[in-house]
């Protein structure tokens, strides 16, 4: 038995002496595999077979994504921060240092999660429709760093700044959720926080839990006014006390688009909607903790 570490070597905060000290802390025999292309970790984790004890990926949220999506066998998985933000380990309590977070990991401790699915496609955390897409869309688009790495926090605070900026901070009603109503913008989450900012997590979500189905929030419209109140309950993690449409714990949901709107899936870009199917996959994979 072994195990398989998955490293994506143009994430933010992956370098050689980081990954040789991360390598140095997991179990004797654990295999490495760097990615060089984008859906690279799908094919590695898909080609992970049962002879495999644990599959490890220091990357960031894109990385941890494709490895959800390609893995086909019930092995732990042990996701280690790499990237400039890295949800999804800090959301399930792990060191933000990645080789803290590998010392913890080889450790063994495990627990299962839910996962999320967007038109067939899983998320560990979020999927968002509208305004939190078009951000993460804006902020590919300025490229990346010579290194190959993507713009940090503040590059994305500056573009949403320049967002809201460009709306007057208001958003219409654009997008219908079945069953529930109308609303400006649709936050799909699959545990908590939603999003970090540096060291501060957002739970803009509220009720989103690993041990559940999904969660949504969707506000109606929003104006300048409501923008110092949503970031509020993002802190306290109890969402909009007015003018919001949420639920917890579906097993399904279907978002309608007036028209074509962009689609986030673990904080990356996945092209333009008009419908969105989401179902929960509930106790779906193991994962170091």
């Amino acid at each position: 038995m072994s195990g398989l570490l998955i490293v994506n070597p143009f994430a933010s905060r992956v370098d050689t002496h980081r990954l040789a000290s991360v390598q140095a802390a997991l179990p004797l025999g654990t295999e490495t595999r760097l990615t060089t292309a984008r859906g690279e970790a799908t094919e590695i984790a898909r080609e992970a077979g049962a002879g495999v004890d644990a599959v490890y990926v220091l990357g960031g949220d894109g990385t941890y994504n494709e490895v959800l999506n390609g893995i086909a066998v019930d092995v732990p998985l042990g996701f280690l921060p790499g990237g400039g933000t890295s949800v999804l380990p800090r959301a399930l309590g792990l060191p933000r240092n990645a080789v803290r977070a590998a010392e913890r990991v080889a450790e063994g401790r495990t627990r299962r999660i839910g996962l999320g699915r967007v038109n067939g496609r899983r998320f560990g955390f979020s999927a968002g429709i509208g305004f939190d897409a078009e951000l993460v869309r804006r902020v590919d688009e300025l490229g990346r760093r010579p290194d190959g790495r993507r713009p940090g926090d503040v590059t994305f605070t500056r573009v949403a700044l320049g967002a809201l900026v460009e709306r007057h901070a208001r958003f219409e009603p654009q997008l219908e959720l079945e069953g529930l109503g109308r609303a400006s913008f649709a936050l799909v989450a699959n545990g908590a926080p939603y999003p970090y900012a540096g060291s501060v997590a957002l739970d803009l979500v509220p009720g989103a839990s690993f041990d559940e189905g999904l969660a949504v929030f969707a506000p109606a419209e929003l104006r300048a006014r409501d923008l110092p109140r949503l970031v509020l309950h993002g802190l306290r993690g109890s969402g909009l006390d007015r003018g919001a449409l949420s639920a917890r714990d579906l097993d399904r949901l279907v978002v309608r688009c007036d028209r074509p709107l962009p689609l986030q899936v673990d904080g990356e870009d996945a092209g333009d909607v008009v419908e969105a199917v989401y179902e929960a996959e509930r106790d779906a994979v193991a994962v170091l903790v």
